[in-house]
């Protein structure tokens, strides 16, 4: 009798209508913990410019940088770096960026494009043929050079949440070069814009020139370049510049009619058919760091650009110091740029 005393009494409290009442705020609060407990996708977070999901604070030491902390990153970046025989710089810059990355939760991996044939160096074509081996871990790469090591925080790495490239060594920090279309040392790009502009040009062989044939191309392809801004640091203290101009000259070398064509906009060459062998593949790990290293082959079509061997007799220009070379350009109508190097029209 007891217990039937108390379930009756049990039934009563919780009549039909408490019950129901009872079930609706359970269920509600299941739901309310489902939503709370699923992640954002990255694509939601439209979180403004080029300082996707930064949180910026005064530096309380006073060092002139400020405080930067970084939201996880679902996208994939790949680093592809240039390269050949700049071995002290290679083993600098991998644990670097390494740890300069892993601070702003980038999933990055760095790639060095190491040219192992005997033709002159060619950036641009490096670069076409490190976008191909990356293409299928990654969704946006950054062109890299080896002796350009980012040192303030504020610069980031991230995914551009607007469309078109974004310079990071921008003619406002570069420690170098400040002429307003410079878009070379670190440049990000989706990996789909650098598609749409069929990657880089293959007729630049030594120094010079590739980056702003890149920048006609992106400027006809309607892709805008954007930089960093309300950065705390100038050009002197914004990246460490390691390369040594008397230990390793640039190639300035101009040979057959390589000054002429070089100034024009290119409409024959690009990712498209740049030629190519990988002549090996390897992990190397610096200081805990990895990266992966190809040892690349290109071909070069002489009866296209001879200059990629410049003969003796065949030389037009001969290298001398890079400080007083006037640089070349190309042709851009309606833009006149300054260098240090010199003046180009």
């Amino acid at each position: 009798m007891l217990n039937v005393s108390r379930n009756n009494l049990f039934m009563g409290f919780f009549s039909r209508p408490a019950r129901f009442f009872v079930m609706c705020i359970c269920i509600s609060l299941l739901i309310c913990c489902l939503i709370a407990l699923t992640p954002l996708s990255s694509e939601s977070c439209q979180c403004g410019g080029t300082r996707e999901a930064l949180n910026i604070k005064d530096n309380p030491r006073g060092l002139g940088q400020r405080q930067v902390t970084f939201g996880k990153s679902f996208h994939r970046l790949a680093i592809l770096v240039p390269f050949r025989d700049r071995f002290e710089e290679l083993l600098q810059f991998i644990p670097h960026m390494n740890k300069f990355l892993s601070r702003q939760h980038i999933n990055h991996k760095i790639y060095v494009l190491n040219q192992v044939d005997n033709y002159r160096f060619n950036r641009a074509s490096l670069i076409n043929v490190g976008f191909l081996k990356s293409q299928p871990e990654s969704d946006y790469v950054a062109m890299h050079d080896v002796d350009l090591l980012p040192i303030n925080q504020e610069l980031s790495y991230r995914y551009p949440v607007k469309p078109g490239p974004f310079h990071i060594a921008s003619p406002e920090l570069h420690p170098r070069y400040h002429y307003a279309t410079f878009v070379g040392g670190i440049l990000l790009i989706r990996r789909e814009e650098f598609l749409q502009v069929d990657g880089m040009s293959n007729k630049y062989w030594g120094w010079g020139l590739e980056d702003d044939e890149f920048y006609v191309r992106l400027k006809e392809a309607g892709l805008k370049v954007s930089r960093p801004v309300n950065i705390s640091t100038g050009t002197d203290n914004s990246f460490l510049h390691i390369h040594d101009r008397v230990k390793r000259k640039r190639d300035m070398t101009k040979c057959f009619n390589q000054r002429e064509i070089t100034r024009r906009r290119d409409k024959e060459t690009g990712l498209h058919n740049v030629e190519y062998t990988i002549d090996g593949e390897h992990e190397i790990v610096v200081d805990g760091a990895s990266a992966t290293i190809l040892n690349i082959k290109l071909k070069c079509n002489r009866q296209l650009t001879p200059w990629c061997l410049c003969d003796s007799d065949k030389v037009v220009s001969k290298q001398t110091p890079e400080s007083k070379v006037e640089k070349d350009s190309v042709i851009v109508p309606n833009v006149k740029k300054t260098v240090k190097t010199g003046k180009v029209k």
